[in-house]
């Protein structure tokens, strides 16, 4: 169901998201608009954020919670945004837990946001039975599809073509419309709203409109990196 973008404003304590094609971009633009302080973070795997400051949970034991939500807090006097996670040897942040659960971690600030999928860089995606990771205490889940797969091979295009296909009825080879996309997202139905990313890449974006109206739940139009609003 399209809504235009400008009544996209979540004001949930802690947000989740997931799918495909703008995650990480959808993380820094709730960081930089939602009011007070945030927590960044993630129940699976992500990047760190070039600029924001980062505690590493890795550096605390198990059993020092208390270590960690130190260091978080000795950040978030100083600054209004800070990411938490336990940094890998690829450079890669994953989850903070069991140094600090999400309940815990939370309470720390006014809105804690997690990534909480991987797409390995597809703009579409369909999600295997241990996905996404949404922790528990999460309030609103935000799930981000791009539509610059649209048009695109499902085998090209999709994280996990096989699920995506199989869910959309079609062949590796096809390409992929709306109604695809709209298919699998109903029928896994796994977020309280979508966000069509990746407008700005289509002919028109008549096509992402469409989308958002064969989805059974609010969906809005946008470019999180160009920022096209519709």
């Amino acid at each position: 169901m399209y809504r235009p973008f400008d009544r996209f404003h979540p004001e949930e304590k802690f947000i989740s998201v997931i799918g495909s094609g703008g995650k990480t971009t959808l993380l820094q633009f709730l960081a930089s608009r939602l009011p007070g302080t945030v927590i960044l973070t993630t129940s699976t795997h992500m990047f760190p954020f070039p600029g924001l400051p980062l505690v590493d949970t890795s550096r605390f034991s198990q059993g020092d919670a208390e270590g960690a939500l130190a260091a978080i807090r000795g950040v978030l006097a100083e600054e209004r945004v800070v990411v938490a996670g336990c940094l890998n040897p690829s450079g890669k942040l994953s989850s903070p837990e069991p140094v600090l659960p999400f309940s815990v971690l939370a309470a720390e600030a006014d809105h804690c946001i997690v990534e909480a999928d991987g797409a390995a860089g597809r703009p579409l995606k369909a999600h295997r039975s241990f996905e996404p990771v949404i922790p528990s205490c999460s309030g609103l889940t935000i799930a981000v599809a791009g539509a610059s797969g649209i048009g695109r091979p499902a085998g090209e295009a999709c994280h996990c073509p096989e699920i995506f296909c199989a869910i959309a009825g079609i062949t590796p080879d096809t390409p992929v419309e709306p109604e695809h996309i709209a298919r699998v997202l109903n029928r896994e139905s796994l977020a309280d709203c979508y966000l069509i990313n990746q407008a700005d890449v289509l002919p028109s974006p008549e096509k992402a409109v469409r989308l958002c109206d064969l989805l059974q739940k609010d969906a809005y139009v946008t470019s999180l990196i160009s920022g096209m609003r519709r």
